[in-house]
């Protein structure tokens, strides 16, 4: 079965933009997702604790992981798709950050 095709969407996380690529069936859970991250991302970043983009990021991945490796109704195949989702969410992250860092670097 052919994977379906991969578009480029645009997602705002502490008004930073970037581009993910993702099925387009797949686009409004993306923005939601984004969202939610968003979200979090200020909560930590208002309470002082954590500076740094990278760092907040880090941080609110980890509690969103503890979330989810803690909640009950989870079946084992569930907790490993959710898992591989999450793996695949970070790389797409690690990978709109460095690129935005060497955009930063060459603007200077």
């Amino acid at each position: 079965m052919a994977k379906p095709k991969a578009t480029p969407i645009n997602i705002t996380i502490l008004g930073k933009e970037f581009q993910v690529a993702s099925p387009e069936s797949e686009h409004q859970k993306l923005l939601q997702a984004a969202s939610f991250l968003d979200k979090r991302m200020k909560e930590i970043r208002e309470a002082g604790k954590v500076l740094g983009l990278d760092r907040i990021a880090v941080m609110a991945a980890l509690n969103l992981s503890y979330e989810l490796i803690n909640t009950p109704t989870l079946d084992s195949d569930e907790a490993q798709d959710i898992e591989q989702r999450l793996s695949h969410m970070s790389q797409k992250i690690d990978q709109a950050l460095k690129h935005s860092e060497q955009i930063e670097l060459t603007d200077s």
